[in-house]
């Protein structure tokens, strides 16, 4: 992305001073702008700017609308629909059940509302490209704290255990490798693939587990047994 063509960042917090800093931080950067802001989900989903916007930081805990509500609300859609924002979940500490549910609603993943400020700015470009690994510490963190919930509430005949076992025998290794955090570069070198091949495999695996993006894959690799803490 470019300062002529940058990319389109939405804020929803309720409070004014989380937006206002995030705001400054997001907009001192040549390849990142903030284009809209909500105080609560139901500002957020009144809002076409902010349903345009690529990436969308969500606080998971708000009044009157909270974040995972908005989250399944802005990213539902009907097959054929142009793919909806990405969302990343705020939360101000790392076993946040609610950030779970919001992964689990289709967010990109998650991140603590006092992480580093670079870390803050290469989430939303991360996630922005969407074919790198978006599973930071936090997110694994959480995905190893529920991991046992997850096994248990998914059922032996599940759409996404059937999904799992419609894959290849290559699929599954490059998805075993994926539910283990590694990028497409690490894939390729690990498995001697080309770079194209594995995002190739990628998109088959993604289109086969109906997930969204890695992390979607992650959370169902976690719920199937793929891995384990």
């Amino acid at each position: 992305m470019s300062k002529d063509n940058p990319i389109h960042v939405a804020l929803v917090d309720d409070q004014l001073l989380v937006r206002s800093g995030f705001r400054m931080l997001i907009n001192s950067q040549a390849d990142l702008e903030v284009v809209a802001e909500a105080s609560n989900g139901r500002e957020a989903i009144a809002s076409q700017t902010l349903a345009a916007a690529d990436v969308i930081l969500m606080d998971v805990r708000m009044p009157e609308m909270n974040g995972i509500e908005t989250t399944e609300f802005l990213l539902s859609r009907e097959p054929g629909d142009a793919p909806g924002p990405k969302v990343i979940v705020l939360t101000t500490f790392d076993l946040d059940e609610y950030a779970l549910a919001a992964i689990q609603a289709g967010a990109s993943g998650f991140l603590l509302k006092d992480a580093p400020p670079e870390e803050l700015l290469e989430s939303i470009r991360t996630v922005y490209r969407g074919d790198a690994v978006i599973a930071p510490s936090t997110t694994r963190r959480l995905l190893d704290h529920v991991a046992p919930m997850l096994r248990r509430s998914t059922l032996p005949d599940s759409a996404h255990v059937k999904a799992v076992r419609s894959l290849t025998p290559r699929e599954r290794e490059v998805f075993g490798l994926i539910a283990n955090g590694r990028s497409n570069p690490e894939i390729a070198a690990g498995l001697f693939l080309s770079e194209a091949t594995v995002k190739t495999h990628v998109g088959h695996i993604l289109a086969k587990l109906n997930a969204r993006d890695r992390v979607q894959a992650v959370v169902i690799a976690y719920e199937t047994g793929v891995v384990s803490p």
